[in-house]
């Protein structure tokens, strides 16, 4: 049996493999995803500047209204669409898309397609 601190202690692994070959820059930031059991939230980030350009999550009162429960494929769309409005509002239209460690299939795969479909290229 796996215990879920080894899981994640996995995840937290394959993240960083990831990020010493993923970076963001100001022509084509970083769109990194973090999930918990009852929520998701994503961030665009400039690596070389150090700063978050724009975020949302499944916390803001538009994606909770739009939905019951948080923590689910409908919620991680909902942000998905939220931060890809955000970004465009700020002129971005491209991103690499920073997975978290976690593998690209349910709630990461439906937020990466709400951006998709908003307008994000990545």
């Amino acid at each position: 049996m796996i215990k879920k601190a080894d899981k994640n202690a996995k995840r937290v692994q394959r993240h960083k493999r990831v990020r010493r070959k993923v970076s963001g820059t100001a022509a084509k930031p970083r769109l990194c995803v973090f999930r918990s059991a009852n929520n998701i939230y994503a961030q665009i980030i400039d690596d070389v500047q150090r700063v978050t350009l724009t975020a949302a999550s499944s916390l803001e009162a538009e994606v909770k209204e739009a939905v019951g429960h948080t923590g689910n494929k409908e919620a991680a769309r909902k942000v998905g669409e939220l931060v890809a409005k955000k970004a465009i509002e700020k002129g971005i239209t491209e991103v690499v898309f920073d997975r978290g460690g976690y593998i690209y299939h349910g709630r990461v795969k439906e937020l990466a397609d709400g951006a998709r479909e908003a307008g994000l290229k990545f």
